[in-house]
Formats: structure tokens, C-alpha cells, sequence
């Protein structure tokens, strides 16, 4: 039962992370409320990434690692359950 809440709990994660790329094309979305909120929770999980050299021709793939990773936790979490 844990697990599977902390599988579902990786797949909102996942989703707040998404969301938090595609404020990035939406600058004014970020000075909202709901943008703070959504960057206080995505921050400090990608400030791991931030020190690999992840920005190729200006686009930072920092956000895909981080989602790469926690699909990788998520299998991990399926082969104990």
C-alpha cells in the first residue's frame, strides 16, 4: 500500500516538474501564486542536477534527467512491490 502511494506520489511529482518546464515559456506564470508554489517544489529536487553540465545549444535538459531519474525510482519501487 506505501509503495503504491509513493508511485502515485512520484507520478504528481512528475507532472509539477512538467509544469515547471513550461512556465518557463510563459514568464508571467511565475510571479503568480500558484508559479511560486509549483517552484518551491520542483527546485529543490533539480538543484541536484543543477551542477551537471546539462545545456546544449541554450536548452537545459536538467528537467529531463530529473524525470529520468524518478522513473527509474518508480521501477524500482514496482520490481520490491
Amino acid at each position: 500500500m506505501l509503495l503504491i502511494f509513493l508511485y502515485k506520489l512520484i507520478t504528481v511529482y512528475e507532472w509539477i516538474l512538467i509544469i515547471y518546464a513550461f512556465m518557463s515559456w510563459a514568464p508571467d506564470i511565475r510571479n503568480s501564486q500558484v508559479g511560486r508554489i509549483i517552484e518551491k517544489l520542483s527546485r529543490p529536487f533539480l538543484s541536484i542536477f543543477d551542477r551537471l553540465p546539462l545545456q546544449f545549444g541554450g536548452i537545459d535538459f536538467t528537467i529531463v534527467l530529473a524525470i529520468v531519474a524518478l522513473n527509474a525510482i518508480q521501477r524500482l519501487l514496482l520490481m520490491i512491490a
